[in-house]
């Protein structure tokens, strides 16, 4: 298994972050232009995310854990991945660091499909370090 972690400051308060990162099916309003649509079918864990990327090509992610408690959530990859990846599992956490400041931890393990490692963990680190960007985005921060 490969692992990929990106843990970045935020200069928001942890509850704003996760207002945005703990919303499963509020991919689309963080994740950048690629995302062209997001579905969400069902309520809780097991919910299942149906991305819709460009060329008519979907991502499936089905929610595994949440606590909203620890400001924390995991996901998986289900279904075959437009990115060359399987056994895809993440976690995304938000760990508050003081009054105005957070820290984003995500993580995510997998295998390669048809890629070579480094090639796999640089597009996984970049949804990672992407997604936190456009929430940086948002807050205006």
């Amino acid at each position: 298994m490969t692992d990929v972690k990106v843990s970045e400051t935020v200069a928001a308060p942890a509850a704003k972050v996760w207002e945005f990162l703990g919303d499963f099916g509020g991919v689309q309003k963080w994740g950048g232009s690629m995302l062209q649509s997001c579905k969400v079918e069902g309520e809780g864990v097991g919910a299942i995310r149906r991305i819709g990327l460009p060329g008519g090509a979907e991502i499936a992610e089905r929610l595994e854990a949440y606590d909203a408690a620890k400001r924390s959530l995991s996901y998986s990859i289900i279904g075959k991945s437009p990115i060359p990846i399987k056994n895809y599992v993440s976690v995304c956490s938000v760990v508050e660091t003081g009054a105005d400041a957070c820290r984003v931890d995500w993580s995510g393990t997998f295998e390669p499909v048809g890629v070579a490692e480094e090639q796999a963990k640089g597009m996984v680190s970049g949804i990672y370090t992407g997604g936190i960007a456009g929430v940086k985005k948002l807050l205006g921060v």
